[in-house]
């Protein structure tokens, strides 16, 4: 029998360098085994190389998954060595997978599981590549539990990935987007505008409630929840509730759903102005309190509004706060309906009698009533009255002898005051008031006394500028001014008179309607000149000036004697 003739020294030679040739071509590759034999806690495995190497089962293990590695198993490791100091090949199977993780490529969509927390999110098990998972990127919205998706396959997107510093980032999130967008589109194409469906409350905001259409979400507005005001949608739904819902708007580019409830209802508007006429009364709620009003509901669904300029008669400048409260009950009248506007405008003061007209029927013109000083201004005082209304007396009815901007420095904030009423205009909403008519007209002791007449005057004050006097048998009083003493330039001298003094003068103005009295000495005799001129002849007569005034003094004296007699 032949024998098989033994290598050369050349084959051998040739046969060794393609060992080491072919062994330093493995080494830094993935490549495959065979799992020979299974000893504690390590798994034996035949690479086809000279010695099998060993990997430690921890390595094959997978998050979520159990362990079912058993001999005769096909498995994919990392070389690192062909050979080591005990003669084993060194071989790992986490480098394995790392080398196939560096196969996927961004965006691409991948199978993983969460197995830890970190800080700022998770860890992802890629099939033996770890992946970091932001927290941001676990849900379309935030979730506080993260437990129930740990340990449990599922899919994720690669966002980045960093082979030098070994990092890969993936989301849960956009996959979750994605199919939710192709949902929505599908769900979507199935609704229309008009539309009533069933529906589930799965969130609510200050702005509305969100409802679930069956996969995908429809937005009730607060102010569709129902005709009458809703200032908070957790006034009328709570979350889990079922609701019936009518689907006012899709928009098929955003895929949002815009969802109406009292559209499903009456509406309440519909024949309002026969319901509500102008003029007509009717009891509602004060529901909202704005700076420029209240609302009032009259029934679900209909309010209105009282404007702050018809809350009342005499508070003008005060918050509406302060005159009626949230859900207080009012009596309003309808001042105007708008069924277009859908507006309502609503009167709280005209409810009430008009003050002006209960005060002029208590008060008529002529009446002494008192009041509080309010406020004093440039052109006269405001008092107080009976039914919070206000009256003025104007500078002119302060005083009948004194200017009113000199009389008015002597009241001040608080004193209590009475005056006669003057005049009340309701329309306007004005009383006019006077103090000095109180002490009765001077003019009404006047007589007959017109411009012209001579009257005898008591020299009441001496001053540089002239005289204050008091005509005799009146209560007249009258300032003769320097000017008007006498004729001669030389007599018009103030300090020629004295206090208590009589003199005669004539009326030069005389107005009853503004109590307006002028008298002047110099006018006296500027007549009395023309008078005797008159009577007694002229200078050309051959009589001086003397003469013709001596007989007429002469004339007056004597009729003055008769008088007396």
């Amino acid at each position: 029998m032949a024998t098989a003739a033994a290598p050369s020294r050349e084959d051998f030679a040739a046969m060794l360098e393609e060992s080491f040739h072919t062994g330093n071509l493995q080494e830094g590759a993935v490549i495959k085994g065979t799992i020979v034999g299974i000893e504690k806690d390590m798994a034996v495995i035949d690479v086809g190389l000279k010695t099998e190497g060993r990997v430690a089962l921890r390595e094959f293990a997978a998050p979520g998954r159990p362990n079912e590695l058993k001999v005769g198993d096909s498995v994919e490791v990392y070389l690192e060595r062909v050979e080591n100091a005990l003669g084993e090949a060194v071989l790992s199977r986490d480098k394995a997978r790392r080398e196939e993780s560096w196969g996927f490529k961004n965006n691409e969509k991948v199978s993983g599981v969460i197995f830890n927390q970190v800080k700022g999110g998770f860890t992802v098990d890629l099939d033996g590549a770890v992946a970091f998972l932001p927290r941001s990127q676990v849900d379309i919205r935030p979730i506080r539990d993260v437990t129930p998706l740990m340990n449990v396959p599922q899919s994720f997107q690669i966002l980045k990935m960093d082979r030098r510093r070994g990092n890969i980032v993936v989301s849960r999130r956009t996959v979750l987007e994605e199919t939710r967008a192709e949902q929505r589109q599908e769900l979507v194409q199935n609704l229309e505008e008009g539309q009533v469906i069933d529906g589930v409350v799965k969130n609510i905001t200050d702005y509305g409630a969100f409802v679930d259409l069956g996969g995908i979400d429809g937005l009730l507005h607060v102010t569709d929840i129902a005709w009458r005001r809703v200032n908070h949608p957790t006034e009328v739904l709570n979350i889990g509730q079922s609701v019936k819902v009518k689907i006012i708007n899709i928009n098929h580019e955003t895929h949002r759903i815009s969802l109406g409830m009292k559209q499903l209802l009456e509406d309440p508007w519909q024949g309002i102005e026969a319901k509500y006429p102008v003029a007509a009364r009717f009891k509602g709620r004060v529901t909202n309190i704005t700076d420029y009003g209240a609302f009032v509901e009259l029934e679900p669904g209909i309010e209105g509004l009282i404007h702050v300029s018809e809350m009342s008669w005499t508070k003008k400048n005060v918050h509406p706060g302060k005159i009626v409260s949230t859900s207080q009950e009012v009596e309003v009248q309808i001042l105007e309906v708008d069924p277009v506007k859908r507006r309502i405008s609503l009167g709280l003061k005209q409810t009430m009698r008009n003050p002006w007209e209960v005060f002029v029927e208590k008060h008529p013109p002529g009446s002494t009533v008192e009041g509080e000083v309010k406020n004093k201004t440039e052109f006269g005082l405001f008092l107080g009255l009976d039914g919070d209304v206000d009256g003025m007396v104007h500078l002119s009815d302060l005083d009948w002898k004194r200017p009113g901007e000199q009389v008015i420095e002597e009241y001040k904030k608080g004193d209590m005051v009475k005056a006669q009423v003057l005049d009340v205009d309701v329309e306007k909403e004005r009383i006019s008031l006077g103090i000095k008519q109180l002490a009765g007209d001077p003019m009404a002791t006047a007589g007959d006394l017109k411009k012209g007449s001579v009257v005898t005057c008591e020299v009441t004050e001496v001053k540089e500028a002239g005289l204050e006097v008091k005509i005799t048998g009146t209560d007249l009083t009258s300032f003769i001014k320097r000017s008007e003493l006498a004729r001669e330039r030389g007599d018009q001298n103030p300090e020629r008179f004295a206090v208590g003094q009589k003199v005669d003068a004539r009326v030069t103005q005389f107005d009853r309607k503004t109590h307006k009295v002028a008298v002047s000495i110099k006018a006296l005799e500027v007549a009395e000149e023309k008078e005797a001129l008159a009577q007694f002849g002229s200078a050309d007569s051959g009589a001086s000036l003397g003469d013709i005034l001596g007989a007429a003094l002469k004339q007056r004296a004597g009729e003055s004697e008769k008088t007396g007699e």
